[in-house]
């Protein structure tokens, strides 16, 4: 039997893939710079398989997905779009994203120990979704 922990753990990581996935579509409009634009698809596309990666492992549990929360979608809307509105640089942008990035790295990492009964497949999910974080993070710093 798998442990509520590894549900759990593996919820969070699909609510987070969700919310980069949300994040990134937000800005992307309004990048300017080809090679953002490109680091931004990207790191995209790379939430959105592991957000399917997640969803099998899921499904495989007898699991439903978690969506992120109205509360965080809808605030996460409200900065980036009061942000843009007063600037909509490409630097505004890569700010929003890389503390997407910060507050997703903080909130994965208090989940991985807030369930440590969670299987190794899923605490390497919960990792590589925090590489993925990391690597985005460093990939804007030249934009910023």
């Amino acid at each position: 039997m798998v442990s509520k922990d590894t549900v759990y753990l593996l919820r969070e990581c699909n609510a987070g893939t969700q919310m980069a996935v949300y994040s990134l579509n937000e800005v992307l409009g309004n990048v300017k710079d080809q090679k953002l634009c490109d680091i931004l698809t990207a790191s995209r596309n790379h939430h959105e398989q592991l957000g399917n990666e997640l969803h099998i492992l899921l499904q495989k549990h007898g699991e439903e997905t978690k969506d992120p929360g109205m509360m965080a979608k809808g605030m996460s809307w409200v900065k980036t779009n009061a942000k843009l509105a007063i600037d909509d640089s490409d630097r505004v942008c890569a700010d929003l994203i890389t503390d997407g990035c910060n507050m997703g790295i903080k909130t994965i990492q208090r989940h991985i120990n807030q369930y440590p009964a969670a299987d190794k497949e899923a605490r390497g999910k919960a990792k590589e979704l925090i590489s993925i974080e990391e690597a985005l993070a460093g990939d804007l710093k030249a934009f910023l």
